[in-house]
């Protein structure tokens, strides 16, 4: 994974240093965390990469300086741009590259440090709680405010940050709350390596004053309350200047434990079953399925967008099915055989059980509908989402997870019911995917995917991320490729069910069981 120090940034902000955060490659893998007021911003959000020697993995890190709680990225200031690929850090000495921001003609950017290093698959995750004593004074008025920031120690001798604590305010005598952090994290696997911690007292204007320092190791703190986990904080500016100084107060571990982190495939190997359930858009905004203009359009030649999306996503997710019977919705369109409109009607017909056989029960009962219905609207999402979560709200063991793919053009009518809907099934054992079809703009299901602001319905958010949004205009290459952009559609689309599921289950405390008895 890599983190990334850039160094003497420009500074955009006429009145305070610039806030950057910064971004790799288009599509965008993640954003950093927002640091206040710095021009050598150390960022601590990492990202971690499946690093293929035999593939030209480009990279490029987006640098802007943020003026506002806003997602769009145009907003904001751009302070500069590095591109490379992830083999060019990996090959650097010390896997440590750095590269020049480039981007704004004429102007100096800064430098961006690029740290790349290979992550143990050591998944122990330990839980700390530290408290202080006697800190130093730092403030005018009041105590000080301390907080931490604890550094592991790489190979060529320099510190990572891996954690801050949070601020306890006005106190010399600070109890911070317990806080978990991988093992890797701490100590990247080896458990002698150093760590160090520094104190400091908070400042609102981020100018933060350094009270002291002292260095761990992992194997130490594993003693846990002990009179070895106690630590002077020493500050060695004053140490050398003061013949008395002792240190600038001490810091004590209160508690030490660690466990292992489950990952999503203990709980498949123990038998959590993914029942996948597809909504599907049949409102009249998506075009007479007569013509071929039309997104329902049925074609002898080729599948249209619904088809393939559903094809995608389906036989990926069908390997975790165990009876590959799929529910199978429609929405959005008046029924026989009275002609009423529906939101939730059964693709075969058959509303006592909607399942069909396999994805490609799903294709054909998705294409009997269509010559049986009459396209209609508005368009309801808050139907089928509370459809699945009737069913996941009987099975909340951690036995069974259900995902709910949407296939739709996008155009959403009843946004505050889906909204109040989704918080709702925020607790329940489900994921929903969306998959937007044809070329409607998509802000409000970029709204429901809630990564950059999580959702909200009447003051209540929702408790997970549970909604996964992907246009499949991106992934339309046509041709004979055609398949190849279905295989990119499909990882975007799952990439977010592994931590879904594990967020659930971490939430309700359900642990895997052992797989002693699962073959694995």
């Amino acid at each position: 994974h890599s983190s990334l120090p850039p160094r003497q940034l420009l500074d955009r902000d006429t009145f305070s240093k610039s806030d950057p955060t910064h971004y790799p490659h288009c599509p965008q893998f993640g954003r950093t965390e927002v640091i206040d007021n710095s021009l050598n911003p150390d960022f601590l959000h990492k990202f971690v990469l499946d690093y293929c020697f035999e593939e030209r993995q480009n990279l490029r890190f987006d640098l802007y300086d943020v003026d506002s709680k806003s997602p769009d990225l145009s907003k904001h200031d751009f302070l500069g741009q590095a591109f490379c690929t992830l083999g060019e850090i990996v090959g650097s000495a010390g896997s440590r590259l750095e590269k020049p921001l480039t981007g704004i003609p004429g102007k100096k950017c800064g430098t961006i440090i690029l740290l790349a290093e290979e992550l143990g698959n050591c998944r122990d995750v330990a839980t700390l709680q530290f408290c202080a004593n006697k800190l130093d004074k730092k403030d005018f008025f009041g105590k000080s405010d301390p907080f931490m920031v604890f550094y592991r120690s790489n190979e060529d001798g320099t510190f990572t940050i891996c954690h801050k604590t949070e601020v306890v305010r006005n106190t010399l005598n600070p109890i911070w709350a317990a806080f978990a952090i991988p093992v890797r994290a701490l100590c990247n696997g080896d458990h002698d390596r150093a760590i160090k911690v520094e104190v400091y007292d908070w400042d609102r204007d981020g100018s933060h004053d350094f009270i002291g320092e002292f260095t761990t190791s992992y194997r130490e703190l594993a003693r846990g309350q002990s009179h070895f986990n106690v630590y002077e904080v020493v500050n060695p500016r004053k140490k050398m200047k003061k013949k008395k100084y002792q240190n600038s107060g001490t810091v004590t571990l209160l508690s030490f434990a660690v466990e292992a982190e489950h990952t999503f495939l203990d709980y498949i190997r123990g038998g959590t079953q993914l029942n996948f359930t597809v909504a599907i858009d049949f409102t009249a905004s998506n075009g007479n399925p007569s013509q071929p203009t039309s997104l329902h359009y049925l074609s002898p030649f080729q599948l249209n967008a619904y088809s393939l999306a559903l094809r995608a996503v389906g036989d990926i997710i069908q390997d975790y099915d165990s009876d590959k019977m799929f529910p199978a919705l429609g929405f959005g369109a008046k029924v026989p055989p009275d002609g009423h409109v529906s939101h939730e009607f059964p693709l075969n017909g058959d509303a006592s059980n909607p399942a069909c056989h396999g994805i490609a029960g799903v294709l054909e009962a998705y294409q009997r509908s269509l010559r049986h219905v009459q396209l209609y609207g508005p368009t309801n999402f808050a139907p089928v989402v509370n459809h699945v979560a009737r069913s996941a709200a009987t099975v909340l063991d951690g036995s069974q997870y259900f995902v709910l793919l949407i296939i739709t053009d996008g155009v959403i009518s009843d946004m505050a019911q889906t909204k109040e809907a989704i918080v709702n099934a925020a607790k329940l054992p489900m994921s929903i995917i969306i998959v937007g079809v044809g070329q409607a703009e998509f802000d409000a299901m970029v709204e429901l995917d809630g990564d950059d602001i999580r959702i909200s319905s009447r003051g209540k958010v929702a408790e997970r991320d549970i909604v996964q949004f992907v246009p499949f205009r991106d992934y339309m290459m046509g041709g004979p490729g055609a398949g190849l952009s279905m295989a990119g559609l499909a990882r975007e689309v799952l990439a977010e069910i592994p931590d879904q599921l594990l967020s659930y289950m971490k939430a309700r405390g359900i642990k895997p069981p052992p797989h002693s008895s699962h073959v694995p």
